[in-house]
């Protein structure tokens, strides 16, 4: 089951705060071997681990094994060569990438590319985070790529959760790429830099990048069965690869469904649809107490899960397979996907032309409502580092977008003086000075 993360600093904390505790919290473990409350269980269990491996908490080994023509040669010849396009158009280029470095690792937490803000990558560089390393949790202790690594998990390590001390400055988030025809794990997709890296949003901007990623190394390597003239399933209405289907969730009160069978279209209740989005966004499969989790914020019985499915079935046939966890027999992808696409390429004006409304809005499902909230933060997230005019201008005509403070804010600082664009913009930051007490917007006049 993909599990719901909490940021590694929630929101209200005091990093400053947090950061002490955590501090007090591994100077016991080291001289006591005693866990104290407030240690996260993931970061517990690693340190156990890194204790356990003899790791020097002063100083990460990562060792270099690798000369520089033979990491040039492994670099060119891994599958996830093809992924750094991608993560330098989202996560290192423009101001997404002010303040982090951006590190892709093979499966065994080795440092294949570090690129990003040169002043944080000559500090990292002192701690060893160096392309040609490996940071493996048996090397460098607990740390976002190899602790990611070792968990098989999206996850984020802050200051002094790290092992060792030397990297405790620093915060990272850390989400594993996968072959998604096998759900091997390719690499480790990770961002390094100061408080704000442990964010919730940090997490989501990284997660929609790994997915966008595995997205396109499926399709070059013909895992999608995407042929010439075909469009890609992705970009919403058009032709599909053959064997898959495609269903629209977004702006909808419940779904519709586009095959997997040639020509057919059927509306879906809104309990099918969630649980064929539940599906999608869980290939490996899950069990009926794992979808009731997802399914109702009380327990649902299994009995009541299998009828659910069952219904499913009957619905979408070969669409779902028969065998336990549930899973689907063919791949579905949905307009969501197609948002996480663009965004993974740069292109957040194709995001937003995708985005025809949040995920399944009237769903009270957990799981659902999860994967609404984090698609929404990202293309935010997305939308307010583009710096983009035509961007915040679409992103504000949105219900999710029409209350944005920092949005409007940005519009009007990004339009030209006395324009019709830059008075609305003033007129829109009065009002909500008014009505939410956010504060004057008289600073941004020009």
């Amino acid at each position: 089951m993909r599990r719901r993360e909490v940021p590694a600093v929630p929101p209200g904390v005091d990093p400053s705060i947090l950061a002490a505790s955590l501090r007090s919290a591994h100077e016991a473990f080291l001289t006591t071997g005693t866990l104290e409350n407030g240690v996260r269980p993931v970061v517990a269990s690693s340190w156990r681990r890194s204790a356990r491996n003899g790791v020097n908490p002063e100083q990460p080994l990562a060792p270099v094994d690798l000369t520089a023509a033979e990491l040039a040669a492994y670099r060119r010849d891994h599958p996830l060569a093809a992924a750094m396009p991608a993560v330098r158009r989202l996560l290192v280029e423009g101001a997404v990438g002010d303040g982090i470095v951006t590190a892709l690792t093979d499966d065994v937490g080795r440092l294949l590319w570090v690129e990003g803000d040169g002043k944080v990558r000559k500090a990292v560089d002192r701690v060893g985070f160096v392309e040609g390393a490996s940071w493996g949790e048996e090397y460098a202790g607990t740390n976002a790529p190899g602790t990611a690594i070792a968990a098989r998990r999206a996850l984020q390590v802050f200051s002094a959760e790290h092992f060792t001390r030397s990297v405790q400055p620093w915060s990272c988030s850390a989400v594993p790429v996968r072959d998604l025809a096998t759900r091997r794990v390719l690499g480790v997709l990770d961002v390094t830099g100061g408080d704000h890296v442990a964010s919730g949003l940090m997490l989501s901007l990284v997660r929609a990048t790994v997915m966008a990623v595995e997205l396109e190394l499926a399709a070059a390597t013909g895992a999608l069965r995407i042929g010439a003239g075909e469009q890609n399933p992705q970009a919403g209405i058009g032709p599909r690869a053959p064997g898959t289907a495609r269903l629209e969730v977004l702006g909808q009160n419940a779904g519709v469904l586009h095959g997997p069978d040639p020509g057919v279209t059927r509306s879906l209740s809104l309990r099918h649809a969630e649980l064929l989005l539940l599906l999608a966004a869980n290939p490996r499969g899950l069990s009926g107490e794992e979808l009731a989790v997802h399914l109702h914020q009380d327990h649902l019985s299994d009995v009541t899960v299998r009828a659910e499915v069952w219904r499913l079935r009957r619905a979408v046939g070969p669409l779902l397979g028969e065998s336990r966890p549930y899973r689907l027999a063919v791949p579905l992808y949905t307009d969501a996907d197609a948002v996480r696409t663009a965004l993974a390429s740069g292109d957040v004006l194709g995001a937003l032309a995708s985005y025809s409304g949040p995920v399944l809005a009237r769903s009270r499902a957990p799981g659902v409502e999860r994967l609404r909230a984090e698609l929404s933060a990202e293309l935010r997230a997305s939308v307010l580092a583009s710096q983009d005019a035509r961007a915040l201008e679409r992103w504000v005509a949105t219900d999710e977008g029409a209350e944005d403070w920092q949005a409007w804010q940005g519009l009007a600082r990004l339009s030209t003086t006395g324009s019709p664009r830059w008075a609305r913009a003033h007129g829109r930051l009065d009002l909500l000075s008014r009505e939410l007490g956010v504060g004057p917007a008289r600073h941004l006049r020009r």
